[in-house]
């Protein structure tokens, strides 16, 4: 078993309820295996309002109307999407609103993919050249802090955060 994978599901699962917890109702996704948990639950939930993207700027400009509407949301993508979404992050600082995104990453510890490294190696550099600041996450047990922290710093800072989930939380896929 790779490093840092928890088949398990258990912090996952608990990532889901801390979300709930923090009124997060709105979750747009495109689907991905890293997110699974998340993305089945979001589903199964009658609390809660899942859309499933063509692409992920599309994220974006929902998480701008979850805001403007009065609810909370988060964006769930992989690291390869996260390219995409460049130029609607504009729209983040021009509308000045909160925004989360929870990003899987492809392209770090263990990839044996070679077209997931340019996109996972510029994630970072180019979300904070857009005003997004990135919280990585390696282990198990940081995941809960980390993404309390980074809820707190959207919803009550009014920052743009990226949590990064790398493959050594995941997972590196299997080829």
């Amino acid at each position: 078993m790779p490093e840092g994978t928890d088949h398990s599901g258990r912090w996952q699962d608990e990532l889901y309820d801390l979300l709930r917890r923090h009124d997060i109702t709105q979750f747009a996704y495109v689907p991905d295996a890293g997110h699974r948990i998340l993305i089945d639950r979001s589903l199964a939930d009658p609390g809660v309002h899942s859309v499933a993207l063509t692409t992920e700027e599309e994220g974006v400009a929902l998480m701008a109307g979850a805001d403007l509407g009065g609810a909370r949301g988060v964006l769930l993508m992989q690291s390869s999407g996260a390219g995409n979404c460049i130029n609607m992050l504009s729209l983040i600082k021009g509308g000045h609103f909160p925004f989360l995104t929870l990003l899987s990453m492809r392209g770090d510890f263990g990839e044996g993919n070679p077209w997931q490294y340019p996109m996972g190696q510029a994630v970072e550099p180019v979300l904070s050249a857009m005003g997004v600041i990135c919280l990585r996450i390696e282990r198990p047990d940081e995941v809960i802090s980390t993404v309390g922290a980074a809820l707190t710093m959207v919803f009550q800072g009014g920052s743009a955060v990226a949590v990064l989930l790398t493959q050594k939380l995941l997972g590196a896929k299997a080829f």
